[in-house]
């Protein structure tokens, strides 16, 4: 696990951006699995200002929307494949049939999941997945209690998740209660993951995933199982690490290494 503390939330956006660059300069058809919510969207206006400076080509990616909120079809404006319509894909020159998501209205649930589980391994597996982390913990939508090796199904969510969400919702009774997403076991087969955090208010959190014992309380910390992880967060998400200088001081030394 690499922890990498920038000045602020568009530092650890560019510093994101320029590893997706580098891989996409390294791997032609490379895979990526996409968040959403409102930490990447920096990250993924840095994307765009790479393709419109002709420095990047969505071409030939390949993504995977990482969850979606179960009863939404595409078309409603707070489904995820909104979202990601919105934020990303039309500003690029990505292909439409190397965009997949999960349908937030599956005629056949598990099937639906495995049918996804299978995609993924179509393509050779996802190359760089970015994942966000909740307030409880959670990536993707596998709130805390979520097995470690939980694969793509129905999840329930939590109050403090539905409730963080109604914002974006006309009424409350609007806010979905129950979503798709991957799960845990199949993030930690991407072949890196990048978790992005900023603000005072995930400092807590970020600390327990990175710092404290694995644990299906702390759904991102299984992330310390994985043996390429990127943390990218700021100072004020940093605030709460034990280790801060050391994190630091790896970083400034990542220089120094041969090769």
């Amino acid at each position: 696990m690499e922890v990498i503390i920038k000045k602020d939330y568009d530092g650890v956006c560019g510093e994101a951006a320029a590893i997706i660059r580098h891989a996409w300069e390294k791997k032609k058809g490379l895979v990526l699995g996409l968040a959403t919510g409102r930490t990447p969207l920096g990250l993924y206006d840095k994307l765009i200002a790479l393709y419109r400076a002709s420095e990047m080509d969505f071409s030939d990616i390949i993504t995977f929307n990482l969850d979606e909120y179960f009863g939404l079809d595409d078309s409603h404006p707070r489904s995820f494949a909104s979202y990601m319509e919105a934020n990303l894909f039309r500003h690029v020159n990505i292909k439409r049939e190397n965009i997949h998501r999960l349908s937030g209205r599956p005629e056949n649930v598990e099937e639906h999941c495995r049918a996804y589980e299978r995609k993924i391994r179509s393509v050779g597996g996802i190359d760089i997945q970015i994942v966000g982390i909740g307030k409880n913990g959670h990536i993707g939508f596998n709130e805390p209690s979520s097995s470690l090796t939980s694969r793509t199904r129905l999840k329930s969510l939590t109050r403090e998740t539905v409730e963080a969400n109604a914002p974006d919702f006309p009424r409350p009774e609007d806010v979905p209660r129950f979503c798709l997403t991957m799960g845990i076991g199949t993030i930690l087969e991407a072949r890196t993951i990048l978790l992005l955090a900023s603000g005072k208010e995930k400092a807590g959190i970020v600390a327990r995933a990175i710092e404290g014992p694995v644990s299906a309380s702390v759904p991102a910390s299984a992330l310390q199982l994985h043996p390429q992880v990127k943390i990218i967060i700021d100072d004020e998400a940093a605030s709460g690490l034990a280790l801060l200088d050391y994190y630091r001081w790896t970083y400034e030394n990542k220089s120094r290494l041969p090769g």
